[in-house]
Parts: C-alpha cells; structure tokens; sequence
C-alpha cells in the first residue's frame, strides 16, 4: 500500500477503495513473481528472502492467481468482509466486473445500454400492426421483469406510440369535428405517455403535433421545458456524458428512471409520415428510411417557426441567432457532424420563412458541403433554385 501510494498511482478516496486495493494486490502478485519485495522503509532489504521461494513461493503465487481470476469477489471469501460488501454489492450504482473486478461507473453502462437499445429497428407502419405490438407489450409489462428486461419494454413501446400517434394524425381528412376532437385528445395521450416512459428528447414528438395542429404557444411551454431538460450537465448523448456528474446524480435512480431523466436522443422523422410540414420536402425526395436531426435543433427550429407564427418578431429573432450561433460554433457536442447536412437545411428554411433569402441561400449551400448522411442533395438543390427565383422577382 505504502508503495503504491508513494507511485501515484491510485487515487485514494473512501468511494475507491476497491479500486486501490485490486492495484496493491496485482503488485503484491508481481512480487511474489519476481521473489523481491523491498521493504517500504529500507528499501535494501528484501522481505521475501528465506520467506517466499522454492516450492513455498510457487504455491503462493498459484492461490495469488486463483483470487486474481476471481477478481475483487475474493473478499468475498472472508466472512467479515462479506457481511459489509454485500450491501453495496447490491446497490444499482456499479457492477462489478468478472475479470479486473473494478467497478464500472452507471454512466458506463448505461451507455452501452442506450447503444444497444438503439439497435432495435421497428418497421411497423399500420395502425393494426402497432396496435397489437404494443398491446403485446402490454402483456409482457405483467409479468415478472429484471431492471434490463424492463428497460427494453419500455424503450420498446416509446417509438411505436409515437409511430401511431402521427400516422393516426395523418388520416384525419374524413373525420367529422367530434370524432377530431377524440382522436385528437388519443394523440396527445399517446405523445404524453411517450414522454414519460422514452428518453428526455422525446417530448419533442409532442411540441412536433401541437406546432402542426396550430398550437404554437404549448408548442413554446414544452420546447421551453424541453430546453431546461436538455441543458442538464449529466446528460447523455450521441456517446458524450460527464461521468463524474452523472454518477453524483443519478446512482440511486432506477434504471428506467435514468433514461427518462438523463437519455438524449436523436429525432427520428419516419419516411411516409408527416411530422412538421416545413420538412415535407426533405422527407419526400429522402432515399432513406428516415431523416434524422439533433434534438438541439429541433427546440430552435420550433422556437423560430413558432415565434414567427404568433407574431413574436423579436422573439424569432433572437432563437434564429441562437440557432445560428448553434451550427457555427458547437463542436460535435450538440450537433454530431454527421447531422449537419439536416441541421444546415433546416437553419436555411427558418430564414426562408422569416425572409432572410441571402441567409437562407447561404445556409442551403453550407448544407450541400457537408456529409451527405440524411441524403438531402436534391432537395436542397430544389430550395436553392426556389430562392433565387425569387430574389430575381425582388430586384
């Protein structure tokens, strides 16, 4: 221990213990490896000598290195150390590790659980199909679950209930008012529950519907709450995440409850299904199965479009700005590079609409540089065109 200390090698604290301990006992191993462990005080002195060799030595280093393959659970071993490690062995705020046995931060973890739950594709797109997936789910959600198995059910239902909300908002043409008007009151229901259960973003979906029904002033309170969730410092997104202070936060949070509070995903824009009009463009000439945009700039793209609506010019002006300022100075911390292709597009038809026709040319061509990830070239060339058509009809 004296050795290690002096080394600076470990950082001793009382919540890394088991850490300092696991470094102390691979140096005590590679000492009786080597037959020499100098005394702390003289270090001439060999403490092994006469002590530790021959057969007594490699008897040693084989019960050494049969803890060593059990990891920091050997001290489990020890009755007295049992009785005080097994509540915290307990506790969802680490896991040990089978082989090194250090503990694995929950930030850790969870990242490889939100990695692994993104894999999860779901090519529904009829009304009944959902239906019954979901009431699949349902059925499931009775029965007996660990904090994992519970995780994916409810990330599994969060995407289906938002498919289903917007493709029953889009089959509404032949609906008297009455029957609107429920079907309506079922979408935010379903956008709510989504809310609820998915990771932070996804209240986004529900400030998409409420902007293209007309509500924009609700479309404003829940980007504005959006935007208060989205600047918490313990967030995780796109595989960035203050370790330290997501630890502090949530290591004694459920873990469902910690992709609700503390998961950043992107929006996700299903092909097929209209979700804001102002990307009905995009969507349509998208050789993919989807576009896909920050949810960054998703709360200023709705803040701009929202604010014009109502009127509220400096309002728009100032969360166009702060879009701006967003595109040009983030460094891949807001907005993945590979989103920018969408998220330069979308900065370009904020200004369109505000009637900033020079900004919004420039934003479609800086769009056009970028990674072609959500394959928006042609529609892009199209708004190109449709601006300076139009900036000749103003000369």
């Amino acid at each position: 221990m004296f050795w290690m200390m002096q080394s600076g090698q470990v950082r001793w604290c009382p919540n890394n213990l088991l850490d300092c301990f696991w470094r102390c006992f691979k140096y005590l191993i590679y000492c009786v490896y080597r037959g020499v462990f100098p005394n702390f005080f003289i270090p001439q002195n060999n403490m092994f000598i006469k002590k530790v060799n021959g057969d007594a030595r490699e008897l040693l280093l084989q019960q050494l290195y049969q803890y060593y393959r059990m990891g920091v659970s050997c001290l489990l071993l020890s009755p007295t150390l049992r009785s005080i490690l097994e509540p915290a062995l307990s506790s969802p705020s680490f896991v040990l590790s089978p082989a090194e046995g250090e503990f694995i931060r929950i930030a850790d973890s969870d990242m490889c659980a939100m990695y692994e739950l993104s894999m999860f594709h779901f090519f529904l797109n009829h009304i009944l199909e959902l239906y019954l997936y979901l009431k699949s789910i349902a059925t499931l959600y009775r029965t007996s679950l660990s904090s994992y198995q519970l995780l994916t059910l409810q990330y599994c239902n969060v995407e289906p209930l938002v498919r289903l909300s917007f493709i029953m908002a889009n089959s509404t043409s032949c609906y008297t008012h009455i029957n609107i008007y429920n079907l309506d009151t079922k979408i935010c229901g379903m956008l709510k529950i989504a809310a609820t259960l998915g990771p932070v973003s996804y209240l986004l979906y529900l400030a998409l519907y409420y902007y293209r029904t007309g509500r924009y002033d609700k479309t404003l309170y829940i980007t504005n709450i959006t935007q208060q969730r989205l600047s918490q410092n313990f967030n995780i997104y796109s595989d960035t995440v203050d370790r330290l202070k997501y630890n502090q936060a949530l290591s004694n949070v459920p873990l469902s409850m910690r992709m609700k509070k503390a998961w950043v995903k992107n929006i996700d824009l299903i092909e097929n299904i209209l979700y804001i009009e102002e990307l009905y463009i995009e969507q349509l000439v998208n050789k993919q199965s989807f576009l896909r945009v920050s949810p960054f700039v998703v709360v200023e793209m709705l803040s701009v479009l929202s604010h014009y609506r109502l009127g509220n010019r400096s309002q728009c002006l100032q969360s166009l700005t702060d879009l701006q300022t967003l595109l040009l100075y983030d460094d891949g911390t807001y907005v993945p590079l590979y989103l920018r292709d969408l998220s330069w597009q979308i900065l370009g038809i904020c200004q369109h609409v505000v009637g900033d026709l020079h900004g919004a040319l420039r934003s479609y061509e800086e769009s056009l540089k970028q990674k072609p990830y959500n394959k928006l070239n042609e529609a892009t060339e199209f708004r190109i065109e449709c601006v300076k058509q139009q900036l000749q009809r103003n000369v």
